[in-house]
């Protein structure tokens, strides 16, 4: 086997947390690894709506972190929030610097969309919704010149090394069918989240939460691993993953309506089409479970500027033989994003010495129970940048290396039935019977197949959500509708029905 040693830190994911992780380890190396090709396979470049940041004058770090915490329904980090909001404007400015072309107003500032849940129109965008791949194309960009930052594509981790301590030494890495030990003074995850192991879902499908399986798997500290946001208003097209229909086409006047064309939201809820995410895709679910068919209604708001104004979207439902300028958007539910993750504190520090987590993979307290529209970008340049400082002071640890494990991926036939039973029995509604059901399932897997690190993370999630027995944000039990207090899910380890510990 062979074996590479790097005085600095290995990243482990090249989306926007990983790199930004990257670039701000200067001058001490850092070595990336990309499981697809820069810009493909991660969340970060499909992200649409853009990044939510208190760049107009009518707006303030903390009526964006009032959103914030309104939105977590109760499970928030205070500290985490003020400081997302506050450095949130600079990390905006700093990608605008790095040659992300941000949509501007005519007198050069941000222009700003309005998103569900905020009190502002507070989200800088880029060509109306691509924001996620524009900013990625910037920052790979610097990344590649950078002198101190190496990537390899195509290179992901099936193991974490460590020493009799626990410390965190490097990882054990899968390339080209080969395995190769990298050793590193730092390992930060920042391999996204887990949309891939629910059958519907927005994010790639081999995004499948290995990165807290990983640091489960190594002891780490887990957090609120339940609390899976749907996004409402995936394009129903049959393709897997599903394509988004941003949230920013309702902050535009875009409407929900059922079958007949019929708005339905108000039914649901005083706030309308632009009520929390939780609450619009549970409202969708609840017209789906009835026998009624769900459409996004943009004629009128948006109509012949589709191409120009949203050519993601356009492009997504030209492809799928929906003409949006004329006809109404099929949509659905769909798995989005996980606000759980590995728990870090402010710097990205997780745990485990010498582990660091930052993204979608981590979770700084910052989303509590349901994220708000547009600050999972935010987040990823906020926290990744502070991780990629705190990693870069990591001297290097000389202790003997323990030999790893490594427990193959799910057969593809294996897989599926997981995907399905996440999105039936740990989806937007859930209850005990689902959730025993699929934990069962998981069980009988691991028995049978070993415990993968994608298959540890959906073991995070549905015991968890099994042993919430409230409704709390994107967690909505059927058979505990009621909100009780507040308390937050901490895991150590995998045995988490005897581990789950609350706050």
């Amino acid at each position: 086997m062979d074996r590479i040693t790097i005085d600095g830190p290995l990243i482990l994911g090249a989306g926007l947390a990983g790199l930004t992780a990257a670039l701000s380890a200067a001058p001490r190396q850092a070595l990336v690894l990309s499981a697809a090709r820069l810009n493909e396979g991660c969340s970060s470049a499909w992200a649409q709506g853009g990044m939510a940041a208190a760049l107009a004058g009518d707006d303030t770090p903390e009526l964006h972190a009032a959103d914030t915490m309104a939105a977590g329904a109760g499970l928030c980090d205070p500290a985490a929030v003020t400081l997302l909001t506050r450095e949130g404007p600079d990390a905006v400015r700093r990608l605008a610097n790095l040659g992300a072309p941000f949509d501007r107003t005519a007198d050069g500032g941000f222009a700003q969309s309005l998103e569900a849940a905020h009190g502002r129109a507070r989200v800088a965008r880029v060509g109306g919704d691509g924001a996620g791949r524009a900013i990625m194309a910037s920052v790979i960009a610097a990344a590649q010149a950078a002198p101190h930052i190496e990537i390899r594509e195509n290179a992901r981790a099936v193991a974490l090394l460590q020493d009799a301590t626990g410390r965190v030494r490097g990882a054990l890495v899968e390339q080209a069918g080969a395995l190769i030990e990298i050793r590193a003074a730092a390992v930060i995850l920042a391999t996204g989240g887990l949309g891939g192991l629910y059958a519907v879902t927005t994010n790639p499908r081999a995004v499948r939460g290995e990165g807290l399986g990983l640091a489960a798997l190594a002891g780490a500290r887990i957090a609120d691993p339940e609390f899976v946001q749907f996004h409402p208003t995936a394009i129903d097209i049959g393709a897997d993953p599903a394509p988004l229909a941003t949230e920013a086409l309702r902050g535009e006047g875009a409407f929900l309506v059922d079958v007949f064309g019929e708005p339905f939201m108000a039914r649901y809820d005083a706030r309308g089409d632009l009520a929390p995410r939780d609450v619009v895709a549970r409202a969708l679910h609840a017209e789906r479970a009835a026998g009624r068919m769900t459409f996004l209604n943009a004629i009128e708001a948006v109509g012949p500027n589709f191409p120009h104004e949203f050519p993601a979207v356009f492009e997504a439902c030209r492809a799928g033989g929906i003409d949006p300028r004329r006809e109404l958007i099929p949509v659905a539910p769909a798995a989005h994003y996980h606000m759980g993750g590995v728990w870090t504190d402010l710097d990205g520090r997780t745990s485990l010495p010498g582990l660091f987590a930052a993204g979608e993979a981590a979770c700084t307290g910052v989303h509590g129970a349901n994220r708000l529209a547009s600050n999972s970008l935010l987040e990823a340049a906020v926290f990744g940048a502070r991780a990629g400082q705190a990693a870069r002071d990591q001297a290097m640890a000389t202790m003997e290396i323990l030999p790893a494990s490594v427990t193959p991926d799910l057969p593809a036939d294996a897989l599926n039935t997981l995907r399905a039973a996440m999105t039936r029995d740990a989806g937007v509604v859930r209850d005990a019977a689902g959730l025993t059901r699929l934990t069962g399932l998981i069980d009988e897997m691991e028995r049978s197949q070993g415990l993968s690190p994608s298959l540890a993370a959906a073991k995070l999630v549905a015991t968890a959500a099994l042993d919430r027995r409230e409704s709390r944000g994107g967690h909505y039990r059927a058979d505990f509708p009621q909100t009780d207090a507040a308390r937050r899910t901490f895991i150590e380890g995998l045995d988490a029905r005897s581990l789950i510990a609350a706050e």
